[in-house]
């Protein structure tokens, strides 16, 4: 692993502020953001030079096998945002709260949220436009920096029937550009938005003074974010359309360790020089 002074990686190192200022339309570069689990992942991402790393709920699918992101708590968050914080990344550290973590009472929101944030991120993110006002505003007020995420939301995959596109028609894409507006009315630095038209999301990222961050949204979001394994080639799973992959890393573990092992069952492996001696009597 290179130092942390990669060629790649851009500085100075950005915060909550300087990301909620970075609007193409006012002549900023594209944001970019990928998920991150665990420190070797933090640590690839932020040498690449991205400017924000998310720990995802996309943790259920992609690293624990689960079929949604339901199957994820608090804890199991709060145990992934540790091990990404110790890679001291210098991009932005935002972390999902995962389902039920911030549906009830406020109370219970702004405690899970700290737990997070004591975890070492630096911002979290919720699923929901304006019934989530209310929390939003709560944490926004306990100093804590929130990230809108708008179109199609995981942890509603039931209520929607479904990983569909979102806001197709006319009454769906002006809910959702009114919900846009009400989070960054509401302090969000930034809103993302999952699977929605072109067309919709482009409305939404003119609209609003904050940056738009999109996944199968359009190439007019402020920013994108992909999933670390879909990009990578690491999920098994059938991509989504909007995932372009730029290594099949899988497949070239795979025969790795495949080597691996056909040396060992050959006698090959170890060799002499990957093998500890005593040292030769005087």
């Amino acid at each position: 692993m290179p130092d942390r002074a990669h060629p790649l990686q851009p500085a100075p190192r950005q915060g909550v502020p300087e990301i909620r200022a970075r609007k193409r339309s006012a002549g900023s570069d594209p944001l970019v953001m990928i998920t991150a689990y665990d420190y070797p992942s933090a640590r690839i991402a932020d040498h690449a030079g991205v400017d924000l790393l998310l720990v995802g709920d996309s943790l259920a699918n992609v690293v624990l096998g689960f079929d949604d992101t339901l199957q994820v708590g608090v804890s199991d968050m709060e145990h992934h945002v540790a091990a990404v914080a110790r890679a001291r990344p210098r991009a932005l550290l935002v972390a999902d709260m995962p389902w039920m973590s911030y549906h009830l009472t406020v109370e219970d929101s702004l405690s899970n949220a700290a737990r997070l944030i004591r975890a070492g991120a630096e911002a979290v993110k919720l699923e929901g436009g304006r019934r989530r006002l209310g929390v939003v505003e709560a944490l926004i007020g306990a100093e804590i920096p929130v990230m809108g995420h708008l179109g199609l939301t995981p942890q509603s995959v039931h209520a929607m029937g479904g990983y569909r596109v979102q806001a197709r028609r006319r009454e769906a894409a002006e809910e959702l550009v009114e919900d846009a507006k009400a989070l960054a009315g509401a302090g969000c630095f930034a809103v993302v938005l999952e699977a929605v038209p072109d067309v919709v999301a482009a409305r939404v990222t003119a609209t609003l003074e904050v940056p738009t961050i999109g996944i199968g949204a359009g190439a007019a979001c402020d920013g994108q974010v992909l999933v670390f394994h879909d990009l990578l080639g690491l999920s098994e799973a059938k991509a989504p359309k909007f995932v372009r992959r730029y290594a099949d890393l899988a497949d070239v573990a795979v025969q790795a360790i495949s080597s691996w092992a056909s040396d060992v069952r050959a006698g090959s492996f170890p060799a002499d020089a990957e093998t500890y001696h005593l040292p030769e009597a005087p």
